[in-house]
């Protein structure tokens, strides 16, 4: 690892703070996921001419459209996963790699998918400075999933669809938890438990707003 890597973060007080004032005030107090925050500076997952503003309350964009999402939310939609390190996860949207990162340090293996053929590279380029092993990237349509490789332990996505896909319910494990925004002009942050195969508990967290869920476009 580079001596840039070793000095990271450049100012720690700025990411207690944001983990104290945005975080745990808000009411996210799981250890395991304030940890990997800690683990994870989100000032290595914004651009260069971001990175004064990479701790601030809010969204970031990450070009093409796409941002990296307010902390807080990032933290929020971790711990809704309910996380023991024993899962396989299924994230739509991997971004910059951060909610990535933060979700590798707490589950067993994470498959990724991201449509924007730059931003994989962004983000595996992220997750390489950190040495992370046990993330699977695919560049594709969030839409479809990853059906041949179902089913999933927790699915979550940093995308709003109009309404859940079909496909994301089909490939999630009975038992398992999927944490999503849903909805157009007015989004909410979802909890959905699958209790059966096609039997689901619906749990409205949060209104949000999120990036919609691209369908198809060519960012080539």
């Amino acid at each position: 690892m580079s001596n840039h890597f070793n000095s990271l973060p450049y100012n720690k007080e700025v990411l207690e703070d944001m983990i104290k004032n945005q975080i745990v005030y808000r009411g996210v107090t799981n250890t395991n996921v304030l940890n990997a925050m800690r683990k994870f500076p989100r000032e290595y997952f914004v651009r260069e001419k971001d990175k004064p503003y990479a701790y601030t309350d809010g969204p970031l964009s990450i070009g093409y459209g796409q941002t990296i999402s307010q902390p807080y939310i990032v933290a929020l939609m971790t711990d809704l996963l309910e996380l023991t390190g024993n899962e396989k996860v299924l994230e739509i949207g991997t971004g910059s790699g951060y909610q990535t990162a933060i979700l590798s340090e707490l589950a067993k293996e994470v498959y990724t998918i991201e449509i924007v053929p730059s931003l994989i590279e962004f983000a595996k380029n992220n997750l390489k400075r950190f040495g992370v092993k046990n993330v699977h990237f695919f560049c594709k349509n969030g839409y479809e999933g990853l059906p041949e490789y179902a089913p999933f332990d927790r699915i979550i996505s940093a995308a709003a669809p109009k309404k859940i896909p079909e496909s994301w319910k089909k490939q999630l494990k009975i038992g398992g938890i999927m944490v999503l925004p849903v909805g157009i002009v007015y989004q909410d942050l979802l909890k959905i438990k699958k209790i059966g195969e096609n039997n689901f508990i619906e749990e409205n967290i949060i209104p949000v707003r999120f990036v919609p869920l691209v369908k198809e476009k060519d960012y080539e």
